[in-house]
């Protein structure tokens, strides 16, 4: 249900655009003002892995360039999510760093090793398998493209909801190139970003970006007297060009971060309950008023690594045929305080072992990629044709404690990942209004598994470093499967006006299977098996183009979706009540139709609009799902629940409305004011509804003021994000005591949810030289 302000938010956006298309005529007489950023549709995107401008891509794709974001104060990539129409782009629960990605529903939020999210990521051209350092800080950025929809044609991998492309900024090969950025804001955030570019020779240039990014937490450890939502955050790029040929281009690349933040272990949501009092501190009971606020006992350390290298190959081997290769190699690792879900000094139920601070929850990966592309460009034919190999181990361990049961359970394992596909895309000019374009991608994973679970008595395992026996082994298993599946893509665009394209697609996604790291074998013995792929079919009908001497641009499109085997998590207590168990359930079939439109306009001279709205409806046709079996021995038995179930992170309505305004004075010098407005209709955090914690509708208000010298070296500005100072949910956990089987009290009813930050100022200095 949408909220009432909401739905009136959604007719107010509705009603500006209209507004915009209305005002069109008396726009042309306009100039514009001193400072104005290009329109929209003269982006160059490489959506298909070939350039081309952002109105005949036959794909909903947003673009915002890396100086839109930086005047709109985007700080991390998870500011898409404000502007871009059904697109859920979040910190993960009980992380700093790690991505949430949904589009259209699609999607998932949980970045166990081995689970692979639904929204592929791409840095310049290379797939980042895992979501642990994947909340990209946006410096040195040319552009992100965000493509909605199944992408599995050009980009394969787990791009069944869609892809985020994150594009850097190339190196002038004529000019030395200096940028520094200073900031500083609430919460005494301490941001420095220093990036250059030299030219060594006329064929060899390097460049280097370094960021630093601190800031002091939204609240505090009552416990620890630590910070919580603080940032310690370093990272760096660097990058070497060589053209020893006018036909020979080679990219060397390097990446690394550095994220020693605190652990964030959420805000307690409910109270500790009554016959649990004893075993927690007299302030730690209730619900703190806070919400950045905890009493977690489990220690505030927490490490994440990430790096990676990259080498891309272009040889133009004719004016018609281009050879591309690109080489990657990426690790990461996270060691950290887990999460304590009770949100107490007591280890009621923690992630991790029993003593602050101990680096019991280890998470590592590492990944080789190898992709070519053959390149064409004729006359009326382009496409591409091309080869990919990824290969990729992802490993971990974590121990489960309850107090209250006086037992440990150990979890570790890893998994090792083995791709190969065969892909091509070709687009034919039939005439010179119409192109088609088919594609296709064939693609075959193989996924060995160890998986190991096992109750230990007291607090602590083998894993913590504690000697003691299993007194009962869960699950232990080897296990290999192999997927594969052809995705193909056709499209047709067909050019109404010379500015105006309207476009239609088919494309199926594919995400394969696997093995469920934390599945309970004695609980459900067929978790060995491991779980089946997910497959989209997406059919898309949009209409996108410039107006008026393109001082209006447009993009708008709807689309339906058949999806089915749906991977879902589901962690709940076990049958008798007495332990965590976990399910990677293919859970049967849904709908998902919708609509998106995204337009701006200059209004004035000096006044400029973006409109963005989006709408999902998001069906469960059959959810089959575990449930408890009351009949004795306990056990769970699968039953279709789809009437009761909804999907997660999904707002049935998404938009944004931002008005700039430019003031230019004598001399050259402006002004720019920018005021956004985005919203978020009702959404649930998990499949199956929870008042406590799903998310009400919400807006957020940000605003900025740029001061733009005619010496356009030097840049000033102050952004205001979230000025009402909202409260929104962005995870939860849910463990929650339930009256009707007593022996759930063990979890402590533990309830926590995790927030976006609060109001926040920020000034900034920027010189470019």
């Amino acid at each position: 249900m949408v909220r009432p302000s909401i739905y009136r938010r959604a007719l107010v956006t509705g009603a500006s655009l209209i507004g915009l298309v209305a005002a069109t005529p008396s726009l042309a007489q306009q100039t514009q003002p001193t400072g104005e950023p290009e329109m929209v549709d003269e982006i160059i995107v490489t959506a298909r892995r070939r350039e081309e401008t952002l109105t005949d891509v036959p794909i909903s794709i947003t673009v915002q360039t890396g100086d839109q974001l930086a005047q709109r104060g985007a700080q991390d990539i998870t500011a898409l999510q404000r502007t871009t129409p059904n697109l859920t782009l979040q910190v993960s629960r009980g992380t700093n760093s790690t991505l949430t990605a949904f589009i259209r529903g699609i999607g998932q939020q949980d970045p166990l090793w081995g689970f692979e999210p639904g929204v592929g990521l791409y840095v310049d051209d290379v797939y980042i398998a895992r979501p642990q350092g994947a909340v990209l800080d946006l410096y040195d950025v040319e552009r992100v493209e965000v493509l909605r929809g199944p992408q599995g044609t050009l980009y394969g991998r787990n791009t069944i909801g869609g892809a985020v492309r994150y594009v850097t900024r190339p190196i002038d090969q004529d000019d030395p190139h200096f940028r520094a950025r200073a900031a500083y804001g609430s919460y005494n955030q301490r941001d420095l970003v220093v990036s250059g570019s030299l030219p060594l020779t006329e064929r060899l240039a390097v460049s280097a970006a370094v960021g630093r990014f601190l800031r002091d937490g939204f609240g505090e450890n009552h416990f620890t007297g630590g910070e919580t939502y603080n940032r310690d955050v370093t990272s760096a790029r660097m990058s070497v060009e060589f053209r020893p040929t006018d036909a020979l281009f080679l990219r060397l690349s390097g990446d690394i971060l550095q994220d020693n933040s605190n652990a964030n272990h959420g805000h307690r949501e409910r109270p500790v309950p009554l016959p649990l009092a004893g075993l927690v501190t007299p302030a730690c009971r209730g619900v703190l008023p806070n919400v950045y606020d905890t009493c977690a006992g489990l220690g505030d350390r927490n490490e994440v690594n990430t790096a990676g290298l990259a080498l891309s190959a272009e040889w133009l081997i004719n004016d018609t045929l281009t050879f591309k290769s690109i080489t990657a190699y990426r690790e990461g690792s996270t060691v950290g305080g887990g999460i304590d879900f009770d949100n107490t000094p007591a280890p009621i139920l923690d992630i991790a072992a029993g003593q602050p601070n101990a680096p019991v929850d280890v998470y590592a990966d590492d990944q080789l990629s190898q992709e070519f592309q053959l390149l064409y460009e004729g006359d009326r034919m382009q496409g591409v044709v091309g080869l990919y190999y990824f290969d990729s181990n992802a490993r971990g361990q974590f121990d489960t404690v309850l107090a209250a049961a006086g037992i440990t359970q150990g979890t570790s394992g890893s998994v090792d990942t083995t791709s190969f596909a065969l892909f091509g895309d070709v687009s034919f000019d039939l005439t010179d209004r119409l192109a088609v374009s088919v594609g296709g991608r064939w693609t075959q994973d193989d996924r060995s598994a160890d998986v190991f679970k096992a109750n230990y008595a007291g607090l602590g395992s083998p894993i913590s470093g504690r000697v003691v026996a299993p007194f009962a082994i869960l699950t232990d298993y080897s296990a290999e499967r192999t997927f594969e599946e052809f995705t193909p893509r056709i499209s047709a665009t067909y050019e109404l006006t010379p500015e105006i394209n309207l476009y239609a697609a088919y494309g199926r996604g594919f995400k394969s299977g696997g093995f469920d790291m934390r599945g309970d074998a004695a609980a459900t013995p067929s978790t060995v098996n491991g779980y089946d792929p997910e497959i989209v079919d997406s059919y898309e009908v949009g209409l996108r183009g410039s107006l008026f001497d393109r001082r209006v641009w447009f993009s708008t499109a709807v689309f339906h979706a058949a999806y089915e085997g749906q991977q879902i998590t589901t962690q709940r207590v076990n049958a008798a009540g007495t332990s965590v168990v976990s399910f990677v359930e293919n859970v049967g079939s849904s709908t998902i139709t919708g609509w998106e439109f995204e337009g701006r306009a200059r209004l004035t001279d000096r006044l400029s609009a973006n409109v963005a709205l989006g709408y999902v409806d998001a069906e469960f046709n059959e959810f089959l799902s575990y449930v408890p079996n009351p009949a004795p021995p306990p056990a769970f038995v699968q039953q279709d629940v789809a009437d009761q179930r909804q999907f997660q992170n999904t707002p049935s309505w998404t938009g944004n409305l931002t008005l700039t305004y430019d003031q230019p004075f004598a001399g050259g010098d402006l002004i720019r004011l920018i005021g956004s407005m985005s919203f978020r209709s009702d959404s649930s955090m998990f499949e199956t509804p929870f008042p406590d914690v799903d998310q009400p509708g919400y807006e957020l208000y940000d605003v900025g003021v740029l001061w733009m010298p005619a010496d356009t070296r030097w840049r000033v500005a102050l952004h205001g994000r979230n000025m009402t100072d909202e409260r929104y949910r962005t995870g939860a956990y849910t463990f929650a005591y339930v009256p009707a089987a007593p022996s759930t009290l063990i979890f402590g009813d533990s309830v926590i949810g995790f927030y976006g930050p609060p109001r926040t100022f920020t000034l900034s200095v920027e010189y470019d030289f």
